[in-house]
């Protein structure tokens, strides 16, 4: 079995039911179809699977529609984030109208994720003055000059999986977007895989592996690379490789 066979077969198991039973943010992202509720659920999406659904499924994403006193007398916390870090999160999405449109404005330029990444949250930064390093932490940002040695922005890029592919598992709720400029959700456990198959040969985990990455899966796949994500990802997990 060559490189695609194997990684064909591994994307095929993600439309299993039983995928539906582990702990993963975008299972509980999915119960409520909405791109903000979606957002919080990717940003928050670091450190391990189940302390990050546990704690997303004690949010009430109810407050988004809340009023802004109300949503400040939240009192969760999570990691590097405060309780004043989540509440502002929450009023900075608040405040927010349509994300898709918002990202449009920048993708449509050149069809080019970054671009509409980069005024999505130049966008939200603007929303509220407020400041914190859990809260930088949180939103991120896109590197104007070279990807090399940038962030990968791997929760961005899971949050516009789901946002643009439609399957089983991702929600596909923008019809904006074409799958196949997607940007593979580099971490650093499918970093390392990567490479161990010789999918990668950037040594530094950065932005400009991701998009090394996402170029080396075009190959097998020029209309939906990054649907070999789930496929890279159990290959280490399972340890068939």
């Amino acid at each position: 079995m060559n490189l695609k066979e194997l990684l064909d077969k591994e994307a095929a198991r993600r439309n299993r039911p039983e995928e539906l039973q582990k702990p993963d943010p975008v299972i509980v992202a999915k119960k409520h179809n909405d791109p903000k509720i979606a957002l919080l659920c990717a940003l928050f999406a670091y450190g391990n699977a189940k302390a990050i659904v546990s704690f997303l499924e004690r949010l009430d994403f109810d407050l988004l529609e809340a009023k802004d006193e109300r949503i400040a007398r939240l009192t969760a916390y999570y990691r590097f984030q405060k309780p004043q870090d989540v509440a502002n999160i929450f009023l900075t999405l608040k405040r927010a109208e349509n994300l898709e449109e918002i990202f449009l404005k920048g993708y449509k330029k050149e069809c080019d994720v970054l671009d509409g990444l980069r005024e999505l949250i130049t966008h939200l930064r603007s929303l509220n003055p407020y400041r914190s390093y859990g809260y930088d932490f949180l939103l991120g940002s896109v590197p104007d000059g070279s990807p090399k040695g940038a962030s990968p922005l791997k929760r961005w890029n899971m949050f516009l999986r789901w946002m643009v592919r439609d399957d089983h598992i991702d929600m596909g709720l923008w019809r904006g977007v074409d799958k196949k400029d997607l940007l593979i959700p580099l971490d650093t456990h499918t970093f390392h895989i990567s490479r161990k198959i010789g999918l990668l040969q950037r040594k530094r985990y950065d932005l400009q592996a991701a998009l090394e990455l996402t170029e080396a899966l075009r190959s097998f796949d020029p209309q939906d690379p990054v649907r070999y994500d789930f496929a890279l990802y159990r290959l280490g997990q399972e340890g068939l490789v």
